[in-house]
Protein backbone atom coordinates (compact mmCIF):
# COMPACT_ATOMS: atom_id res chain seq x y z
CA UNK A 1 0.00 0.00 0.00
CA UNK A 2 1.11 3.71 -1.01
CA UNK A 3 0.23 6.31 1.67
CA UNK A 4 -2.42 8.63 0.34
CA UNK A 5 -1.36 12.08 -0.93
CA UNK A 6 -3.01 15.12 -1.26
CA UNK A 7 -1.06 16.35 -3.98
CA UNK A 8 1.19 14.86 -6.36
CA UNK A 9 3.54 15.95 -8.61
CA UNK A 10 4.09 14.83 -12.45
CA UNK A 11 7.40 16.85 -13.43
CA UNK A 12 7.65 16.80 -17.44
CA UNK A 13 11.40 16.03 -18.19
CA UNK A 14 11.42 14.33 -21.51
CA UNK A 15 12.13 17.36 -24.41
CA UNK A 16 14.85 16.95 -26.61
CA UNK A 17 15.49 20.83 -26.30
CA UNK A 18 16.34 21.09 -30.04
CA UNK A 19 17.07 24.90 -29.43
CA UNK A 20 19.95 24.55 -27.10
CA UNK A 21 22.24 22.54 -30.08
CA UNK A 22 25.65 21.05 -28.87
CA UNK A 23 24.49 21.23 -25.48
CA UNK A 24 21.54 18.87 -25.33
CA UNK A 25 22.91 16.33 -28.24
CA UNK A 26 23.88 13.69 -25.48
CA UNK A 27 21.86 14.73 -22.13
CA UNK A 28 17.77 15.86 -21.95
CA UNK A 29 17.44 19.91 -21.46
CA UNK A 30 16.80 19.52 -17.27
CA UNK A 31 19.69 17.85 -16.79
CA UNK A 32 21.98 20.32 -18.66
CA UNK A 33 23.62 22.06 -15.76
CA UNK A 34 23.18 25.41 -14.46
CA UNK A 35 24.34 28.26 -11.71
CA UNK A 36 27.76 26.96 -11.07
CA UNK A 37 26.98 23.80 -8.87
CA UNK A 38 23.32 23.12 -10.30
CA UNK A 39 21.43 21.17 -13.05
CA UNK A 40 18.11 22.89 -14.53
CA UNK A 41 16.16 19.96 -12.88
CA UNK A 42 16.82 21.09 -9.41
CA UNK A 43 15.10 24.04 -9.68
CA UNK A 44 11.04 22.41 -9.57
CA UNK A 45 12.41 19.97 -7.75
CA UNK A 46 13.28 21.68 -4.52
CA UNK A 47 10.39 24.02 -5.19
CA UNK A 48 8.25 20.64 -4.74
CA UNK A 49 10.32 19.74 -1.07
CA UNK A 50 9.94 23.37 -0.04
CA UNK A 51 6.31 23.46 -1.00
CA UNK A 52 5.46 20.40 1.10
CA UNK A 53 5.00 18.18 -2.09
CA UNK A 54 6.44 14.88 -1.41
CA UNK A 55 5.73 12.49 -4.10
CA UNK A 56 6.82 13.52 -7.96
CA UNK A 57 6.98 11.35 -10.76
CA UNK A 58 9.99 12.58 -13.37
CA UNK A 59 8.86 12.09 -16.96
CA UNK A 60 11.93 11.00 -19.06
CA UNK A 61 12.55 9.95 -22.91
CA UNK A 62 14.56 11.80 -24.46
CA UNK A 63 18.67 11.05 -23.50
CA UNK A 64 17.57 10.29 -19.98
CA UNK A 65 20.51 8.19 -18.68
CA UNK A 66 22.32 10.91 -17.35
CA UNK A 67 19.49 12.41 -15.75
CA UNK A 68 18.36 9.34 -14.29
CA UNK A 69 21.80 8.86 -13.08
CA UNK A 70 21.24 12.21 -11.53
CA UNK A 71 17.89 12.13 -10.06
CA UNK A 72 19.28 8.41 -8.45
CA UNK A 73 16.86 8.14 -5.26
CA UNK A 74 16.26 11.10 -4.66
CA UNK A 75 18.47 11.42 -1.61
CA UNK A 76 19.82 15.31 -2.47
CA UNK A 77 16.28 16.64 -2.11
CA UNK A 78 15.07 14.69 0.54
CA UNK A 79 12.95 12.75 -1.20
CA UNK A 80 14.32 9.50 -1.06
CA UNK A 81 11.07 7.86 0.94
CA UNK A 82 9.81 4.38 1.33
CA UNK A 83 5.59 5.22 0.45
CA UNK A 84 6.31 8.55 -1.50
CA UNK A 85 9.71 10.67 -3.25
CA UNK A 86 11.12 10.86 -6.64
CA UNK A 87 10.16 8.27 -9.14
CA UNK A 88 11.33 8.49 -12.71
CA UNK A 89 8.88 7.53 -14.83
CA UNK A 90 10.24 6.71 -18.87
CA UNK A 91 7.72 5.21 -21.73
CA UNK A 92 7.15 1.61 -20.67
CA UNK A 93 5.48 -1.31 -23.05
CA UNK A 94 1.58 -2.06 -22.48
CA UNK A 95 0.01 -4.85 -24.28
CA UNK A 96 -0.38 -3.41 -27.28
CA UNK A 97 3.04 -2.45 -28.16
CA UNK A 98 6.07 0.50 -27.10
CA UNK A 99 4.69 3.89 -26.85
CA UNK A 100 6.60 6.88 -26.71
CA UNK A 101 5.13 9.89 -24.84
CA UNK A 102 3.39 11.49 -27.83
CA UNK A 103 2.53 14.95 -25.99
CA UNK A 104 2.26 16.75 -22.80
CA UNK A 105 -0.95 15.20 -21.96
CA UNK A 106 -0.31 11.90 -23.01
CA UNK A 107 2.56 11.37 -21.01
CA UNK A 108 0.50 12.02 -18.08
CA UNK A 109 -2.04 9.71 -19.51
CA UNK A 110 0.59 6.95 -19.89
CA UNK A 111 1.04 7.68 -16.15
CA UNK A 112 -2.68 7.21 -14.71
CA UNK A 113 -1.39 4.31 -12.72
CA UNK A 114 1.14 5.98 -11.22
CA UNK A 115 -0.95 8.62 -9.92
CA UNK A 116 -3.38 6.68 -8.81
CA UNK A 117 -1.15 4.47 -6.25
CA UNK A 118 -1.56 7.64 -3.99
CA UNK A 119 -5.15 8.18 -4.59
CA UNK A 120 -4.38 11.99 -4.55
CA UNK A 121 -7.44 15.11 -4.47
CA UNK A 122 -5.10 17.09 -6.70
CA UNK A 123 -2.33 16.81 -9.42
CA UNK A 124 0.53 19.14 -10.15
CA UNK A 125 2.25 19.56 -13.68
CA UNK A 126 5.64 20.90 -14.11
CA UNK A 127 7.88 21.79 -16.77
CA UNK A 128 11.80 20.29 -16.05
CA UNK A 129 13.49 23.11 -17.96
CA UNK A 130 12.59 26.26 -15.99
CA UNK A 131 14.66 28.80 -13.71
CA UNK A 132 12.74 29.72 -10.70
CA UNK A 133 11.40 29.67 -6.92
CA UNK A 134 7.82 29.14 -6.21
CA UNK A 135 5.61 28.01 -2.82
CA UNK A 136 3.17 25.37 -4.91
CA UNK A 137 1.40 25.23 -1.78
CA UNK A 138 0.03 28.49 -1.95
CA UNK A 139 -1.41 27.71 -5.49
CA UNK A 140 -2.84 24.43 -4.19
CA UNK A 141 -4.57 27.03 -1.55
CA UNK A 142 -6.28 29.07 -4.02
CA UNK A 143 -7.50 26.16 -6.45
CA UNK A 144 -8.96 25.22 -3.07
CA UNK A 145 -10.66 28.60 -2.44
CA UNK A 146 -11.77 28.57 -5.94
CA UNK A 147 -13.01 25.14 -5.51
CA UNK A 148 -11.02 25.04 -9.55
CA UNK A 149 -11.31 21.93 -11.69
CA UNK A 150 -7.52 23.67 -13.50
CA UNK A 151 -5.37 26.50 -11.88
CA UNK A 152 -2.76 27.73 -14.38
CA UNK A 153 0.32 29.88 -12.63
CA UNK A 154 0.74 32.96 -14.67
CA UNK A 155 3.04 35.91 -15.26
CA UNK A 156 3.27 39.20 -17.42
CA UNK A 157 5.30 39.19 -20.44
CA UNK A 158 6.47 41.73 -22.70
CA UNK A 159 4.44 42.48 -25.66
CA UNK A 160 6.54 41.80 -28.33
CA UNK A 161 7.33 38.24 -25.97
CA UNK A 162 3.95 37.33 -25.78
CA UNK A 163 3.48 35.06 -29.15
CA UNK A 164 5.79 32.31 -27.65
CA UNK A 165 3.17 31.55 -24.79
CA UNK A 166 -0.14 30.54 -24.15
CA UNK A 167 -1.88 33.63 -23.52
CA UNK A 168 -4.95 33.55 -21.07
CA UNK A 169 -7.72 36.04 -20.69
CA UNK A 170 -9.09 36.14 -17.46
CA UNK A 171 -12.35 38.03 -15.67
CA UNK A 172 -12.07 39.94 -12.54
CA UNK A 173 -12.11 37.48 -10.05
CA UNK A 174 -9.12 35.32 -11.92
CA UNK A 175 -11.15 33.17 -13.62
CA UNK A 176 -10.25 31.95 -16.98
CA UNK A 177 -12.66 32.90 -20.15
CA UNK A 178 -10.20 32.43 -23.23
CA UNK A 179 -6.82 30.50 -24.20
CA UNK A 180 -4.77 30.71 -26.98
CA UNK A 181 -1.74 29.03 -27.40
CA UNK A 182 1.12 30.82 -28.97
CA UNK A 183 -1.22 33.24 -30.57
CA UNK A 184 -0.13 35.18 -33.89
CA UNK A 185 -1.75 38.17 -32.40
CA UNK A 186 -2.16 38.08 -28.76
CA UNK A 187 -4.83 39.77 -27.37
CA UNK A 188 -2.99 40.07 -23.56
CA UNK A 189 0.07 39.63 -22.10
CA UNK A 190 -1.11 37.06 -19.66
CA UNK A 191 0.87 33.89 -20.27
CA UNK A 192 1.19 30.49 -19.12
CA UNK A 193 4.00 29.24 -17.46
CA UNK A 194 3.35 25.90 -17.80
CA UNK A 195 2.53 24.93 -14.07
CA UNK A 196 -0.80 23.69 -13.94
CA UNK A 197 -3.33 21.82 -10.59
CA UNK A 198 -5.60 19.94 -11.68
CA UNK A 199 -8.65 18.24 -9.09
CA UNK A 200 -7.54 14.80 -10.04
CA UNK A 201 -10.95 13.07 -11.15
CA UNK A 202 -11.76 16.07 -13.58
CA UNK A 203 -7.98 15.60 -15.05
CA UNK A 204 -8.29 11.92 -15.21
CA UNK A 205 -11.81 12.31 -17.32
CA UNK A 206 -9.98 14.49 -19.44
CA UNK A 207 -6.80 12.54 -20.32
CA UNK A 208 -9.01 9.25 -21.11
CA UNK A 209 -11.05 11.49 -23.88
CA UNK A 210 -8.13 13.15 -24.81
CA UNK A 211 -6.10 9.86 -25.49
CA UNK A 212 -9.20 8.71 -27.52
CA UNK A 213 -9.51 11.77 -30.03
CA UNK A 214 -7.58 10.58 -32.94
CA UNK A 215 -7.19 14.04 -34.55
CA UNK A 216 -5.58 15.14 -30.61
CA UNK A 217 -2.18 15.96 -30.51
CA UNK A 218 -2.63 14.97 -26.87
CA UNK A 219 -0.65 18.37 -25.30
CA UNK A 220 -2.26 20.33 -22.72
CA UNK A 221 -1.30 24.21 -24.26
CA UNK A 222 -3.42 23.03 -28.15
CA UNK A 223 -5.77 20.80 -26.77
CA UNK A 224 -6.84 19.45 -23.25
CA UNK A 225 -6.81 23.06 -21.45
CA UNK A 226 -9.16 24.43 -24.59
CA UNK A 227 -11.48 21.28 -24.11
CA UNK A 228 -11.68 22.11 -20.41
CA UNK A 229 -12.48 25.56 -20.97
CA UNK A 230 -15.28 25.23 -23.49
CA UNK A 231 -16.64 23.31 -21.76
CA UNK A 232 -17.61 25.19 -18.85
CA UNK A 233 -15.05 23.81 -16.25
CA UNK A 234 -13.84 26.21 -13.69
CA UNK A 235 -10.44 27.14 -14.34
CA UNK A 236 -8.53 30.56 -12.73
CA UNK A 237 -5.28 31.89 -12.96
CA UNK A 238 -2.39 32.34 -10.47
CA UNK A 239 -0.26 35.21 -10.61
CA UNK A 240 3.01 35.00 -10.11
CA UNK A 241 5.37 37.85 -9.40
CA UNK A 242 9.05 37.03 -9.01
CA UNK A 243 12.01 35.71 -11.63
CA UNK A 244 11.00 33.35 -13.75
CA UNK A 245 13.52 32.44 -16.97
CA UNK A 246 12.22 29.32 -19.72
CA UNK A 247 16.27 28.52 -20.66
CA UNK A 248 14.86 26.68 -23.74
CA UNK A 249 17.58 28.29 -25.97
CA UNK A 250 21.05 29.16 -25.84
CA UNK A 251 20.74 33.33 -25.46
CA UNK A 252 18.27 32.97 -22.26
CA UNK A 253 20.51 29.59 -20.62
CA UNK A 254 23.41 32.41 -20.78
CA UNK A 255 21.22 35.11 -20.18
CA UNK A 256 19.98 33.43 -16.71
CA UNK A 257 23.43 32.60 -15.87
CA UNK A 258 24.37 36.19 -16.27
CA UNK A 259 21.66 37.21 -13.88
CA UNK A 260 22.78 35.23 -10.80
CA UNK A 261 25.57 37.53 -11.07
CA UNK A 262 23.55 40.72 -10.91
CA UNK A 263 22.17 41.62 -7.09
CA UNK A 264 19.17 43.60 -8.91
CA UNK A 265 17.76 40.21 -10.12
CA UNK A 266 15.30 38.64 -7.87
CA UNK A 267 17.11 35.16 -7.92
CA UNK A 268 18.83 34.61 -4.67
CA UNK A 269 20.62 31.15 -4.30
CA UNK A 270 21.26 31.94 -0.75
CA UNK A 271 18.47 32.10 0.64
CA UNK A 272 18.56 29.76 3.46
CA UNK A 273 14.31 29.83 3.64
CA UNK A 274 14.06 28.21 0.12
CA UNK A 275 17.06 26.19 -0.41
CA UNK A 276 17.88 24.73 -4.14
CA UNK A 277 18.98 21.45 -3.76
CA UNK A 278 21.59 19.51 -5.54
CA UNK A 279 23.54 16.62 -5.93
CA UNK A 280 27.57 17.72 -4.41
CA UNK A 281 29.98 16.52 -6.44
CA UNK A 282 32.29 15.97 -3.34
CA UNK A 283 35.25 17.95 -4.56
CA UNK A 284 37.69 19.44 -2.22
CA UNK A 285 37.41 23.81 -2.14
CA UNK A 286 38.33 25.84 -5.18
CA UNK A 287 42.00 27.56 -5.29
CA UNK A 288 43.20 30.90 -6.72
CA UNK A 289 46.63 31.31 -6.96
CA UNK A 290 48.33 34.71 -6.45
CA UNK A 291 47.72 35.23 -9.80
CA UNK A 292 44.22 34.79 -10.14
CA UNK A 293 42.21 37.84 -10.36
CA UNK A 294 38.59 37.31 -9.71
CA UNK A 295 35.42 39.73 -10.25
CA UNK A 296 32.50 39.69 -9.69
CA UNK A 297 32.11 35.61 -10.71
CA UNK A 298 31.04 32.28 -9.02
CA UNK A 299 33.76 30.06 -8.36
CA UNK A 300 32.65 26.65 -7.52
CA UNK A 301 34.14 23.94 -5.64
CA UNK A 302 37.22 21.66 -7.29
CA UNK A 303 38.62 24.75 -9.48
CA UNK A 304 41.83 25.90 -10.13
CA UNK A 305 41.94 29.43 -10.84
CA UNK A 306 45.44 31.30 -12.25
CA UNK A 307 43.96 33.92 -14.80
CA UNK A 308 41.45 36.42 -14.84
CA UNK A 309 38.05 35.74 -14.09
CA UNK A 310 35.49 38.37 -14.74
CA UNK A 311 31.63 38.19 -14.53
CA UNK A 312 31.46 34.42 -15.40
CA UNK A 313 29.80 31.26 -13.53
CA UNK A 314 32.77 28.68 -13.12
CA UNK A 315 31.48 25.35 -12.30
CA UNK A 316 33.31 22.14 -10.11
CA UNK A 317 36.28 20.81 -11.77
CA UNK A 318 37.25 23.80 -13.83
CA UNK A 319 40.54 24.96 -14.39
CA UNK A 320 41.52 28.71 -15.95
CA UNK A 321 45.42 28.67 -16.47
CA UNK A 322 48.18 31.88 -15.67
CA UNK A 323 47.64 34.18 -18.22
CA UNK A 324 44.02 32.79 -18.77
CA UNK A 325 40.91 34.99 -19.64
CA UNK A 326 37.21 34.72 -19.20
CA UNK A 327 35.08 37.09 -19.39
CA UNK A 328 31.16 36.89 -19.37
CA UNK A 329 31.18 33.24 -19.68
CA UNK A 330 29.86 30.05 -18.50
CA UNK A 331 32.21 27.11 -17.67
CA UNK A 332 30.77 23.64 -17.74
CA UNK A 333 32.23 21.11 -15.19
CA UNK A 334 35.73 19.49 -15.78
CA UNK A 335 36.99 22.27 -18.56
CA UNK A 336 40.49 23.43 -19.06
CA UNK A 337 41.26 27.03 -20.16
CA UNK A 338 45.31 26.95 -21.05
CA UNK A 339 47.68 29.74 -20.79
CA UNK A 340 47.13 32.84 -22.78
CA UNK A 341 44.06 31.89 -23.76
CA UNK A 342 40.76 33.91 -23.84
CA UNK A 343 37.16 32.86 -23.85
CA UNK A 344 34.78 35.71 -23.95
CA UNK A 345 30.46 35.85 -24.21
CA UNK A 346 30.71 31.92 -24.37
CA UNK A 347 29.14 28.55 -22.75
CA UNK A 348 32.08 25.95 -22.89
CA UNK A 349 29.83 22.54 -22.19
CA UNK A 350 31.66 19.97 -19.69
CA UNK A 351 35.20 18.75 -20.22
CA UNK A 352 36.11 21.41 -22.59
CA UNK A 353 39.74 21.74 -23.10
CA UNK A 354 40.81 25.20 -24.89
CA UNK A 355 44.59 25.07 -25.96
CA UNK A 356 47.34 27.95 -24.96
CA UNK A 357 46.83 31.45 -26.82
CA UNK A 358 42.99 30.14 -28.20
CA UNK A 359 40.36 32.62 -28.31
CA UNK A 360 36.47 31.42 -28.35
CA UNK A 361 33.59 34.02 -28.55
CA UNK A 362 33.89 37.88 -29.01
CA UNK A 363 32.39 41.32 -27.20
CA UNK A 364 30.02 42.69 -29.07
CA UNK A 365 32.20 45.63 -29.23
CA UNK A 366 34.57 44.08 -31.30
CA UNK A 367 31.83 42.94 -34.10
CA UNK A 368 30.94 46.30 -36.88
CA UNK A 369 27.77 44.13 -37.37
CA UNK A 370 25.72 43.27 -34.55
CA UNK A 371 23.31 40.86 -36.58
CA UNK A 372 26.58 38.99 -36.74
CA UNK A 373 26.74 38.93 -32.86
CA UNK A 374 25.69 36.04 -30.07
CA UNK A 375 27.07 33.20 -27.89
CA UNK A 376 29.82 31.05 -28.74
CA UNK A 377 29.24 27.29 -27.77
CA UNK A 378 31.66 24.82 -27.50
CA UNK A 379 30.10 20.92 -27.21
CA UNK A 380 31.04 18.74 -24.39
CA UNK A 381 34.59 16.69 -24.57
CA UNK A 382 36.00 18.79 -27.64
CA UNK A 383 39.23 19.97 -27.94
CA UNK A 384 40.16 23.86 -29.07
CA UNK A 385 43.69 23.80 -30.37
CA UNK A 386 46.53 26.76 -29.64
CA UNK A 387 45.98 29.75 -31.34
CA UNK A 388 42.97 28.23 -32.60
CA UNK A 389 39.94 30.92 -33.13
CA UNK A 390 36.03 30.65 -32.66
CA UNK A 391 33.72 33.55 -33.55
CA UNK A 392 31.08 34.99 -31.84
CA UNK A 393 27.80 32.56 -32.52
CA UNK A 394 29.87 29.49 -33.40
CA UNK A 395 28.66 26.52 -32.54
CA UNK A 396 31.34 23.92 -31.95
CA UNK A 397 30.65 20.12 -32.17
CA UNK A 398 34.24 18.71 -33.77
CA UNK A 399 38.05 19.57 -32.42
CA UNK A 400 39.34 22.95 -33.73
CA UNK A 401 43.13 22.14 -35.03
CA UNK A 402 45.64 24.92 -33.91
CA UNK A 403 45.32 27.75 -35.24
CA UNK A 404 41.49 27.03 -37.18
CA UNK A 405 39.53 29.44 -37.76
CA UNK A 406 36.06 28.39 -37.44
CA UNK A 407 33.19 30.28 -39.46
CA UNK A 408 30.55 31.38 -37.30
CA UNK A 409 26.83 30.01 -37.50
Amino acid sequence: MFRKQECVAMLLAGGQGSRLYALTRRIAKPAVPFGGKYRIIDFPLSNCVNSGIETVGVLTQYQPLELNDYIGSGQPWDLDRMDAGVHVLPPYQRNKGADWYKGTANAIYQNIDFIERYDPEYVLVLSGDHIYKMDYSDMLAQHKANEADCTIAVLDVPKEEASRFGILNTNPDGSIYEFDEKPAVPKSTLASMGIYIFTWDKLRKYLIADEEDTTSQNDFGKNLLPAMLNAGERMFAYRFEGYWKDVGTIDSLWEANMDLLNPKVPLDLADTGWKIYSRNPGMPPHYLADTAQVQNSSITEGCTIGGKVEGSVIFAGVTVEEGAEIVHSILMPGTVVRKGAKVQYAILAEDVEVGAGAVVGESPEEIDNLDRWGVAVVASGIKVGQEGFVPAKAMVEKDVADKEVIPYA
